[in-house]
């Protein structure tokens, strides 16, 4: 069975180390053995006498004569040499079979001893959980004294805004519905509200009725030029007179439509006006008429435009 991180963090926390560490200790503490004991093997045979270890009578065998050395003892200069080799094998094989085995070991003692089943490791109490609140994640946090002073500047706050939107809210009604009676043909309501009636003194005398008042720029919509042209405004205008009989009618537009029209077909009369500046400064240049013949022109321009004002005016 695997480890899987949440038994191993259960593991460690319990043994203050990991499992691994545990299993990583056991054979570093062989290997320790290990070498120690074939560095006693390989001092234990170097000290020893290389006749006893068999070197003498396998001289005595080959018919080999040993070297003497300066003081006529016997001396086998391949002891050491073969020693060593022999201790090196002997290491190498120690630490192959340590390895082989303590690796069965690492994993028999991982799957069947340093383990906990999945299943119980979420109900697992160490000792160190005895008396340990751990508090709800769902649980809001306790209020202090700076939390509680930001939410009253919070709340302050609001409690301006809100008071200022109500303000600009009534500007702006105010505004709308003043707007709105300059462009109503409708009485004003401080205008047209009828005085209280009194008694009359005789049965003969009857008060008049109160003359509406029509706002500023009613003209711009109840006209019949506006009702010609099919202006309207977004107010609730009454409905205009009906037309003649035979005569088309034109559906009516906002006055914000020959509005924008107009507005748009401003920088043209710029350019024409920009044009035609030159030749109003200079009349000779420009068709050759001396100032006697721009004079008239400019006199019969100006009445047939009065003209032409006077009867758009008389007619709205």
């Amino acid at each position: 069975m695997a480890h899987s991180s949440q038994m191993d963090s259960l593991l460690t926390e319990h043994f203050r180390y990991t499992p691994l560490t545990l299993i990583d200790d056991i054979i570093n503490t062989v290997n320790e053995l290990v070498g120690r004991a074939v560095d006693s093997v390989e001092a234990g045979l170097l000290s020893a006498d290389p006749a006893v270890l068999g070197f003498a009578a396998r001289a005595a065998a080959e018919n080999v004569i040993p070297d003497t050395d300066g003081e006529g003892n016997v001396v086998y200069p391949e002891a050491r040499k073969e020693i060593e080799e022999g201790v090196h094998k002997l290491e190498t094989l120690l630490e192959a079979t340590v390895d082989k085995n303590f690796d069965k070991l690492e994993i028999y003692v991982l799957r069947n001893v340093l383990t906990i089943p999945e299943e119980l490791v979420g109900w697992v109490r160490l000792a160190h959980y005895e008396n340990l609140h751990i508090p709800s994640p769902s649980a809001p946090p306790a209020p202090t004294p700076e939390s509680l002073h930001l939410l009253r500047r919070k709340l302050h706050e609001t409690q301006k805004l809100h008071v200022a939107l109500l303000a600009e809210h009534r500007r702006n009604a105010q505004l709308i519905a003043q707007l709105r009676a300059l462009l109503s043909s409708a009485p004003n309501s401080s205008t047209t509200a009828h005085p209280k009636a009194e008694q009359p003194s005789s049965p003969s005398r009857v008060p008049a009725p109160a003359t509406p008042h029509p706002g500023a720029f009613a003209f711009l919509s109840t006209t019949p030029a506006a009702h010609t042209l099919g202006v309207s405004t977004a107010a609730a205008m009454p409905p205009p007179p009906p037309p003649p009989e035979g005569a088309s009618t034109q559906p009516q537009a906002p006055l914000t439509t020959p509005t924008a029209f107009a507005l748009a077909q401003l920088p043209a009369l710029r350019q024409l006006l920009t044009s035609l500046r030159p030749r109003l400064a200079s009349p000779a240049a420009a068709g050759g008429d001396d100032e006697g013949e721009a004079a008239g022109r400019r006199a019969y321009i100006e009445a047939q435009t009065r003209r032409v004002l006077e009867r758009r005016g008389r007619g709205g």
